[in-house]
C-alpha cells in the first residue's frame, strides 16, 4: 500500500480533461540532472573547441597563415640585403655606376668605339 502511494505520489496529470497523459516525477532524479547537465556543458565546449572563435580549425588556419609569411618574408629578406649591397656599392666607387651606365644606357668612355655585333 505504501508502495503505491508513492506512485502516486510522483506522478502528476498533464491534461486538464481526463486523457490518461501521465507525467511521471521520478525521472527527475539528481544523478539523471547531473548527468544531463555535464553531458550538456561537455557539448558545449567541445563545439567551442571545434567550431566557435579561437577553435582549433582556426589555430591552424592561423599557423598556416604564419607558415606563408615567414617564407615571403625571408625572400624580401634576401632581396633588401642584395639592394642593400647594391647601394652600398654605388655610394663607395664609381665602378659600379660606370657599370650601370654601360649596361642600361648603352653609354662610352670618349677615347673608345662601341662596337654592335648582331647574330643572324
Amino acid at each position: 500500500m505504501a508502495k503505491a502511494n508513492a506512485t502516486r505520489a510522483t506522478t502528476t496529470d498533464l491534461s486538464e480533461g481526463n486523457s490518461g497523459v501521465r507525467f511521471s516525477l521520478a525521472w527527475f532524479t539528481l544523478p539523471r540532472i547531473l548527468f544531463w547537465s555535464i553531458l550538456l556543458v561537455a557539448i558545449s565546449l567541445q563545439a567551442r573547441l571545434w567550431l566557435g572563435e579561437g577553435s582549433l580549425a582556426e589555430v591552424w588556419q592561423l599557423r598556416k597563415e604564419i607558415d606563408k609569411q615567414q617564407q615571403e618574408n625571408h625572400l624580401l629578406s634576401d632581396r633588401n640585403r642584395r639592394l642593400a649591397a647594391e647601394v652600398k656599392d654605388l655610394k663607395q666607387g664609381l665602378g659600379a655606376v660606370e657599370e650601370r651606365a654601360r649596361a642600361q644606357l648603352g653609354m662610352v668612355k670618349d677615347d673608345e668605339t662601341f662596337y654592335l655585333i648582331l647574330d643572324k
